[in-house]
């Protein structure tokens, strides 16, 4: 309703989980490459969890869009709220077939021979569980016992599990031990930083067609502490904001637009910056050595080297770059 106001092609804050709007952070990055390496070089079990709103399905829809078709065959399962026997003919039905036996025996077997034949064509086989964290323990198990299916040398099905945090204390149950013991990559992602948070704004905006995005900076302060740095709820809290502002025909969208949006939200209303600063306790000094001793350079700790995945990111060139204004 406001794209033609602020000069937009298309709704830049939309909540379905369109990869052309993600925004990839280094985390992201890493997890994108994470993911796609553990597909390719046929890992097995993986688990990428985090917070709802964070990106996980986005994420998912991205790495699918890219990687090679002639090459990948996958099964997606969106809602794991089922029985192990609907759950294989949930996964069978999403790897195209139209039949399928009443037989949990035959199940298998359709399965068995349909990796088989997948394998010698040089094709990979994914199953994808989203909402993970909703699994019963009696489908992870049969969902372990899928991870069976095997060569001499590979993994026949690559399995990832992808859910929000309570999916990470899911499988830390003793129960699960043999499980977890089969996951070879864990990946997380966490909230945006307040930096982030600006950048994601903006990196959305300009995919939308606009050059500078219109909220003040303080606007954009408050956005960031009401949303706790989830994608989803910056992008309801944006949505809604630019309504307000469409609606009094103001090009920009100030203090007030956010905070009118998160009474109607009922969202936790932001304070602003300057008493947030205000209420932050003052931290302690640091205790005084009576005999200091002055560090050797040899002890000093060397400045992070980035993680093995982040240099996998760069190798296979998960970056994206913002326009200038």
């Amino acid at each position: 309703m406001y794209n033609e106001f602020f000069g937009l092609q298309k709704n830049p804050f939309n909540l379905t989980p369109d990869p052309e709007f993600l925004y990839l952070t280094p985390q992201h990055r890493e997890a994108l490459a994470g993911l796609t390496y553990a597909i390719l070089a046929r890992k097995g079990f993986v688990v990428l969890t985090g917070n709802a709103g964070t990106g996980k399905t986005t994420l998912l829809t991205r790495i699918l869009e890219h990687l090679p078709a002639s090459r990948i065959q996958s099964s997606v399962i969106v809602n794991p709220t089922l029985t192990p026997s609907e759950f294989l003919e949930a996964t069978l039905l999403d790897f195209g077939f139209k039949d399928i036996p009443p037989s949990k025996a035959q199940r298998i077997s359709i399965l068995q021979s349909f990796l088989w034949r997948g394998h010698r064509e040089g094709k990979i086989t994914a199953l994808i569980v989203d909402e993970a964290h909703k699994l019963s323990l009696e489908l992870i198990e049969e969902i372990r016992l899928l991870g069976n299916f095997e060569s001499a040398s590979e993994k026949l099905l690559q399995i990832l599990l992808v859910g929000q945090s309570e999916l990470d204390d899911l499988l830390n149950c003793e129960s699960l031990r043999q499980f977890k013991q089969r996951i070879s990559l864990r990946l997380a992602i966490e909230p945006l930083s307040a930096t982030e948070i600006e950048q994601y704004i903006q990196y959305r905006w300009m995919k939308a067609g606009g050059s500078r995005a219109p909220f003040c900076a303080a606007a954009i302060d408050s956005i960031g502490q009401a949303s706790e740095g989830i994608p989803r709820v910056i992008n309801v809290l944006c949505d809604n904001t630019l309504m307000q502002a469409f609606g009094e025909e103001s090009g920009i969208v100030e203090v007030r637009h956010v905070l009118a949006v998160c009474r109607e939200l009922q969202f936790a209303q932001p304070l602003p910056k300057s008493i947030a600063v205000a209420e932050a306790p003052t931290p302690a000094p640091p205790p005084v050595e009576a005999f200091p001793i002055r560090t050797l350079e040899r002890y000093e700790t060397a400045a992070a080297k980035p993680s093995v995945l982040a240099r996998l990111a760069g190798k296979l060139k998960f970056m994206q770059r913002i326009e200038p204004a």
